[in-house]
């Protein structure tokens, strides 16, 4: 069986970080394990604590993990300080660690900032150039990018622009008010978009983790970064489909969509 690593935060509620990614991961058919940067106490309304773990665990976390079951992909989420991102590319380099997926995450679904302005810095100095794919939000490729993103035009010049300065694909998520969920990924050579039709679901928690994670369960399985997105993104589409509304907030995703209708269908 493939494997994958999520290194990432806690989601207390279990719709977006650690707990997003196993799930989508294991329903999208490979084995998953984990290493925590941070807990978080957070439900669909807000995030109303953050409890970082030391770069030294973190680091002893990884190590205990690859130098067992090396992982065949690998994802970061949530990594709220430099420390950690440094001990992150330090592992990805000393253990050889291939099909790293980085969503840049720097601002919860409900608004909440989960990393500092350092970090975002060292994120894109040290482990952008390890990536295969860097998959930032709107908000985020904007930061990332240094400009304003008002059309489909800008998201693909943005896309350009980070991968230029990071040297790996960018995959720039059109869901947050541009277009009806069109992303756009560049390779440094060529661009590609992928459609997508707007759901109306204002359950979103935790749709960029879960993408990510998708992304890097099939890369995992040996399919093209194109080919991983294409199947990520109808995977998503039918979590967000499947209509499920728990908590007050933005709740989260049915991520084992694939698996009810299959209990449903025998």
């Amino acid at each position: 069986m493939k494997t994958a690593l999520t290194i990432a935060g806690s989601d207390s509620c279990g719709g977006a970080g650690i707990q997003a990614d196993i799930k989508t991961m294991t329903c999208n058919g490979i084995y998953a394990m984990s290493a925590i940067t941070a807990l978080t106490a957070q439900n669909t309304t807000g995030v109303s604590g953050i409890s970082e773990v030391t770069p030294e665990f973190l680091e002893q976390q990884i190590t205990a993990v690859v130098t067992d079951i090396k992982p065949d992909a690998v994802k970061t989420g949530m990594i709220p300080s430099s420390q950690q991102i440094e001990v992150i590319a330090s592992c990805i380099k000393k253990y050889d660690l291939k099909n790293i997926v980085v969503d840049p995450v720097m601002v919860a679904t409900s608004g909440s900032k989960l990393i500092s302005e350092e970090a975002v810095e060292t994120l894109k100095k040290q482990l952008f150039s390890l990536a295969a794919v860097v998959t930032p939000n709107i908000p985020e490729a904007e930061i990332l990018s240094g400009m304003k993103i008002e059309s489909e035009m800008d998201m693909q010049v943005a896309a350009e622009k980070i991968c230029f300065e990071s040297g790996c694909a960018v995959l720039v998520k059109g869901g947050h008010s541009i277009s009806d969920a069109n992303d756009f990924l560049y390779d440094g050579k060529n661009g590609r978009w992928f459609m997508g039709k707007r759901i109306e679901n204002p359950n979103t928690h935790g749709t960029g983790c879960t993408l990510s994670s998708a992304i890097a369960a099939n890369l995992a399985k040996g399919d093209s970064i194109a080919k991983a997105t294409c199947k990520a993104k109808e995977y998503l589409s039918n979590a967000i489909g499947a209509m499920l509304n728990l908590g007050k907030g933005s709740g989260p995703l049915m991520h084992n969509w694939n698996v009810e209708y299959k209990r449903k269908a025998d």
